[in-house]
């Protein structure tokens, strides 16, 4: 990547109030030498119909708005733009002409530059998981000691009762054959935080509700796991989520400790 790619895509970038980087559609149009800014649409709507065929939502990356464009030294008027996320500014790279100079540095600085956030955002993430998955160790190791004050004996059927409220009737084993794990993988090590964060709910609330309720007995506690698992996946629903059952399989939560140490980043290590 050139200096000459970085100064003039950096010279163009803005940033909102919530510190987030964009750049509009008519300021990148003028920069890759389109003589009119109406030539440049059909290359923004080539990378949209690009950006839903890999899954992303349009309006994440594409937002429509009025800003204030100068006209000369001292007119200037509102004007219908287009605010341009780093990802959008790739695909218009992908889709614009290829025999300007300028649109294969783009293509460079952009591919960089999006692989960079990806990077970024796979941190992000990873630090989430092992951070979730070792308060799920500590939480499940409390609701174990509640159960057991309760009676519970068969403390992997309890489990499995939590497991079929917020997976749809799904024991661990069906979790496992759902997502194509091996019965020596370990279900809470493979999933991802937002995955990490239903199940550490069930399990605090469920601890909670055992202790307030002084609930004993063995068939109780399986009960009332199994309800707090039914809320938990109806709370989803109502908000619009995806049922955990539907949620990606992450990698092993040993490799996301190991890109967050790569990554320079100090971490206590968490059990499993």
């Amino acid at each position: 990547m050139t200096n000459e790619s970085i100064v003039i895509f950096e010279s163009i970038k803005r940033v909102n109030d919530d510190n987030n980087e964009f750049w509009t559609a008519r300021a990148m149009a003028r920069e890759l030498g389109y003589s009119e800014y109406r030539h440049f649409l059909p290359v923004i709507e080539k990378a949209k119909l690009s950006c839903k065929n890999s899954g992303q939502s349009i309006k994440d990356h594409f937002e429509d708005f009025l800003d204030m464009i100068e006209l000369g030294k001292t007119a200037s008027r509102e004007m219908l733009d287009i605010k341009l996320s780093r990802y959008a500014c790739y695909l218009i790279m992908q889709n614009a002409d290829p025999s300007k100079e300028i649109v294969a540095l783009g293509q460079t600085y952009f591919a960089i530059q999006a692989r960079k956030q990806e990077v970024q955002e796979q941190i992000v993430e990873d630090i989430k998981r092992v951070d979730l998955r070792g308060e799920i160790s500590i939480h499940n190791k409390h609701l174990a000691e509640a159960a057991s004050m309760a009676g519970v004996r068969n403390y992997g059927l309890f489990t499995n009762y939590g497991y079929r409220g917020l997976y749809g009737g799904r024991t661990m084993q069906d979790i496992q054959r759902v997502k194509g794990l091996k019965k020596s993988q370990q279900i809470l090590d493979h999933m991802g935080s937002e995955e990490l964060a239903a199940n550490l709910f069930r399990a605090t609330q469920t601890d909670a509700k055992i202790r307030r309720e002084n609930i004993q007995g063995e068939a109780r506690a399986n009960e009332a796991h199994l309800q707090v698992g039914k809320k938990v996946r109806q709370t989803i629903k109502d908000i619009g989520g995806t049922m955990p059952e539907i949620l990606p399989v992450s990698d092993a939560i040993n490799k996301a400790k190991t890109r967050i140490k790569r990554g320079g980043i100090s971490l206590i290590e968490v059990k499993p």
